[in-house]
């Protein structure tokens, strides 16, 4: 069985805590459709188990994840795609911006809200790279802990875009770290993004994993109810502050980028694939 026809996400208990991997490790779990509604589906059955009290996410192999599909073999950008977190009309060949518009607004924002509000404390666990999309798969959970050899980076800048669709950059650090972390697109250390307060903790590589399920078991002895009452008020704080309608502002700002790309260069993400991603990280040309 290869890779691809594998499950997409692995899903374990243990202890009263859910961890919710994701598996593409040949492709640095490049999040595409199917990851999104596998992910989507292993919160739900976290959810819905009375057993479980905290869920983890995490990434198989050496990266948590390299941030949305642009262009493995496995890149399902066609569709039909289900409509879990929208009520928008069924997207598929729609033409120009508008498909486009629709296919970003399900599988990234709308699935990002939606997990943002899973009433049960949410803990990403990153180690390696945590790049772009990936930013907002370990944002819309609660804690972030990562290893000491993780990065953070969100170069989508250099396909014209003004950073991810779930925009959160201004609130998960100060807006002068941010415009920094996006004018130049460069790598943040662990220990740097923890020092601006976008992560919690930062361990050793090797003990990452049993230091997270630490965290984990302390919280789950915490009332279940206050816990969930706990997220929603810092959640509601956070929309008050300007979270929610920042995003929903930069969300236009994003597809009119994206539009712009699609008239002046070879697509809408300005001709760059996930190599010349690769490359610019690491400060080729």
């Amino acid at each position: 069985m290869s890779e691809e026809e594998g499950p997409l996400v692995r899903y374990e208990v243990a202890d009263g805590v859910a961890t919710v991997t994701m598996h593409r490790p040949r492709y640095r779990n490049a999040q595409n459709a199917k990851l999104t509604y596998a992910l989507d589906d292993a919160y739900l059955k976290a959810i819905n188990d009375d057993a479980v009290k905290v869920i983890i996410l995490a990434g198989e192999g050496k990266h948590f994840s390299a941030g949305h599909d642009i262009g493995t073999p496995g890149r399902d950008i066609e569709g039909p795609f289900e409509r879990r977190a929208t009520n928008w009309y069924d997207h598929v060949d729609r033409p120009g911006a508008e498909g486009i518009f629709v296919r970003e607004q399900e599988l990234f924002l709308g699935m990002c809200r939606r997990w943002r509000e899973i009433p049960k404390p949410t803990i990403a666990r990153v180690h390696g790279a945590c790049v772009a999309g990936a930013l907002m798969l370990a944002w819309c959970c609660d804690l972030i802990v990562a290893s000491d050899d993780a990065f953070f980076a969100d170069p989508v800048v250099r396909m014209g875009i003004p950073g991810v669709e779930y925009f959160a950059h201004p609130f998960e650090m100060n807006p002068r770290i941010a415009k920094e972390f996006l004018f130049l697109g460069e790598r943040m250390s662990a220990q740097r993004a923890h020092e601006v307060g976008m992560i919690n903790r930062v361990f050793p590589r090797p003990e990452l994993e049993e230091k997270t399920a630490d965290m984990a078991q302390r919280i789950s002895k915490m009332p279940r109810f206050a816990l969930a009452l706990t997220k929603k008020a810092i959640n509601q704080a956070e929309d008050r502050m300007g979270l929610r309608d920042t995003i929903d502002a930069t969300y236009g700002l994003h597809h009119l980028a994206h539009a712009h790309s699609a008239l002046t260069k070879t697509d809408h993400i300005g001709g760059m694939d996930a190599k010349k991603m690769a490359k610019s990280l690491k400060g080729e040309s």
